[in-house]
């Protein structure tokens, strides 16, 4: 029996795609080599889908944002290669603001999770289920995402941290961390996480030298990453922390430790 599915003519599909019953491919949508779209799936026009992506049932891409201010701009929805998007997932497109949502290559984002217009998902993030991510929220590589979790719209959460599930996020989470309790707080070094990725001790040590002043020296932030800057040895990691304090636009999380 053949696939009974509507791909529109204008579609660009790439080599070796599968597609399951009863889905809908619109105009205006492009999906690359080696993809796996399964049944009942939902792809509207300005998706942009990478090689070896994984669609399962009831995901939608590329749907319209779910924003008042949207007026019909045409705008888009990236899915990097290899990444998976499981049962119900939600990816909305951009609005005139950025103009397009990205998620990033090799990122797993689990049931009913749900990526608001404007987001930017790096590489490599697991999303776990049922996670809910507002408008413009930017998350960075190797991010780990417990279910259930939402995220308040404009938050940046760091690279390479660990979030707990159902966690309530209205702050921005600096890399390498784990975030925890309510309100959320910073609870320890994502010590595990960053051995997983490569890190070494070496390395763990001195970013955990430099969270111990900002979380445990019991000054301000402005106070405190004057005191990173004037003991921690300048590094990459260093000024990668350093950068992502002071620009936070919604204050960085504060420690219960």
């Amino acid at each position: 029996m053949a696939n009974i599915y509507n791909v529109h003519p204008e579609a660009k599909i790439g080599k070796n795609v599968s597609i399951g019953n009863f889905t809908n491919i619109y105009e205006d949508v492009e999906i690359g080599d080696n993809c796996e779209i399964y049944g009942n799936v939902t792809i509207f026009p300005g998706a942009r889908i990478g090689d070896n992506v994984r669609i399962f049932p009831g995901a939608v891409v590329a749907g319209i944002p779910q924003d008042l201010k949207f007026k019909g701009e045409k705008t888009y929805a990236y899915v990097g290669n290899g990444t998976t998007l499981r049962e119900c997932v939600t990816v909305n497109r951009g609005t005139a603001s950025k103009g397009e949502t990205r998620v990033g290559e090799n990122c797993l984002i689990m049931a009913y999770s749900h990526v608001a217009h404007d987001c930017r998902i790096g590489n490599r993030v697991i999303i776990s289920n049922a996670a809910q991510l507002a408008g413009e929220v930017v998350v960075d590589d190797a991010a780990v995402i417990g279910g259930g979790s939402l995220v308040h719209q404009f938050c940046h959460l760091g690279r390479n941290i660990m979030l707990q599930g159902g966690a309530l996020v209205n702050k921005d989470i600096p890399p390498f961390v784990k975030a925890a309790r309510e309100p959320i707080s910073y609870v320890g070094l994502n010590t595990i996480g960053l051995h997983r990725n490569g890190f070494s001790d070496e390395e763990v040590r001195h970013i955990s030298d430099i969270y111990r002043i900002l979380y445990m020296s019991d000054l301000n932030v402005t106070n405190a990453v004057k005191l990173i800057e004037e003991r921690i040895p300048e590094s990459s990691f260093r000024n990668e922390i350093v950068d992502f304090v002071t620009n936070s636009s919604r204050g960085i999380i504060r420690s219960v430790i």
